[in-house]
């Protein structure tokens, strides 16, 4: 209800009616099938967040020719930090923010200022990109392992992840 007194109704379909309705207008006999584990594969850190190195991984890529062609596992040196990342293909809702601010999806500078600040003990070289993946074998059986590969090697305690 608004000051002047007008009623209006918000339809608002939720997400997974919504995709499953998009699914079978495009054809699709069976519905998607959402990823879901009885139990969360996080384990409790085993040094303190002053001592511990944390990575950024973001859904999205670059933006340069491999980032905008190439949907893969991705990792970039946060310095120079990315001036823009490529985001267009991505599903998110752009009438009701913008991915112009990257340090609003990607907070590679407020990391290094918490490292800075001693609140964290440093920031990974590299920041991660792991594609959006509508394949939850891809992302569990290729992309997952790739990342905590690339983690591994940047001697990374702790991840920071955001998808977009």
């Amino acid at each position: 209800m608004t000051a002047s007194g007008t009623t209006f109704m918000i339809n608002d379909i939720r997400y997974m009616e919504r995709t499953r309705k998009f699914y079978r207008a495009q054809g699709y006999e069976s519905d998607y099938v959402w990823a879901h584990f009885p139990t969360t594969p996080f384990m409790q850190p085993t040094k303190p967040l002053q001592e511990s190195r944390v990575v950024a991984i973001t859904t999205s890529m670059p933006n340069t020719e491999i980032g905008r062609s190439n949907r893969s596992v991705y990792s970039n040196p946060i310095n120079p930090h990315p001036q823009s990342m490529y985001t267009e293909e991505l599903s998110w809702d752009k009438k009701a923010t913008h991915t112009n601010d990257i340090a609003s999806f990607l907070p590679l500078e407020q990391l290094e200022i918490l490292a800075a600040e001693g609140f964290i003990g440093s920031v990974s070289p590299r920041f991660h990109c792991l594609p959006t993946e509508f394949s939850q074998k891809t992302t569990l059986e290729k992309d997952a392992p790739e990342i905590l590969a690339r983690c591994k090697k940047d001697k990374a305690d702790l991840a920071i992840l955001v998808p977009l």
